[in-house]
């Protein structure tokens, strides 16, 4: 064999392996640089966000969006609140006549005012017996649940330390609305006020304005129904579009949805076996003409 035979082989195979080796060292280094590259951008990514600034600006946003909106949901959820209230108050006092007429025949149309009659004849026993002719036992017949209130209970009533006290354009009485007024808290909360002497609210046919003018049939028998008790506003409701300073209920009316014009106090009107709005903007609640 000739000398140096099969050696060339060996060298031939270490040089392929320093061969591959290098071209794996590259393809290594390669994917390696590549993985930190993307490393280098997926945080870069991550480190992406607002600054101090932006976070400010946008919380700003949402807080003049809130104060924007968040009282109008308020106001359409106060509506919504007291119109149901009112229809609801409303069919109960109608309910009380029809069921006082059909037990003993005593409806808002033959109540002889005894509780004008001494200290407060709604509290004596005599006047507490169903089928008395009086309001008070009309009422303590027929509203389940439902609390007496002298002109004294009114007053005494309040929420979060303010004295009860109500305004209105058409409420009849002094500046103090409550003087010589009487009334009934019911078991959901609502207070319905009349004239502590009311009586005869009687009339022929159907009520008309004049009947509830200064020598109508029935201006004794004016009241008002707060569906929201003691808690304020204790503001009558108004109408945006109509006379708000007489009793009336002749006149188309808007009500707005708003703290302005919508709020809890409600005039009736008591005659016969009904109960009804004794003004334009009591009458579009109950018939749905409110608007946003």
């Amino acid at each position: 064999m000739p000398k140096g035979y099969g050696l060339r082989p060996a060298k031939m195979n270490i040089l392929n392996t320093k061969t591959l080796a290098t071209s794996a060292l590259n393809v290594g280094s390669e994917a390696f640089v590549q993985g930190i590259t993307q490393a280098n951008d997926f945080c870069a990514i991550n480190k992406t966000g607002f600054t101090l600034a932006e976070v400010l600006i946008t919380l700003g946003i949402i807080g003049v969006v809130a104060a924007m909106t968040i009282p109008t949901l308020i106001a359409n959820t106060n509506s919504s609140k007291f119109a149901s209230q009112f229809k609801k108050t409303l069919s109960q006092l109608n309910q009380a006549a029809l069921m006082s007429t059909a037990q003993w025949d005593i409806d808002y149309g033959n109540i002889d005012g005894k509780t004008a009659a001494g200290a407060d004849s709604c509290t004596d026993k005599d006047y507490l017996s169903a089928g008395t002719n009086s309001i008070c036992g009309l009422f303590n017949s027929t509203l389940s649940g439902a609390m007496y209130l002298d002109e004294t209970g009114l007053k005494a009533l309040s929420s979060n330390g303010i004295s009860y006290s109500i305004t209105g354009k058409t409420l009849l009485g002094d500046a103090d609305k409550l003087k010589d007024k009487i009334g009934y808290q019911l078991a959901d909360g609502s207070i319905v006020i009349f004239p502590k002497n009311m009586k005869d609210c009687s009339i022929g046919d159907l009520m008309q304005t004049s009947d509830m003018e200064a020598n109508g049939a029935l201006h004794g028998c004016i009241g008002f129904i707060d569906v929201n008790g003691a808690v304020r506003p204790n503001k009558e409701v108004t109408c945006k579009n109509a006379d708000d300073t007489k009793l009336t209920h002749d006149e188309i009316c808007e009500v707005p949805k708003n703290v302005a014009h919508m709020t809890d106090i409600f005039p009736i009107v008591f005659h016969n076996q009904t109960v009804e709005p004794a003004t334009n903007a009591a009458k579009a609640i109950l018939t749905g003409a409110t608007k946003n």
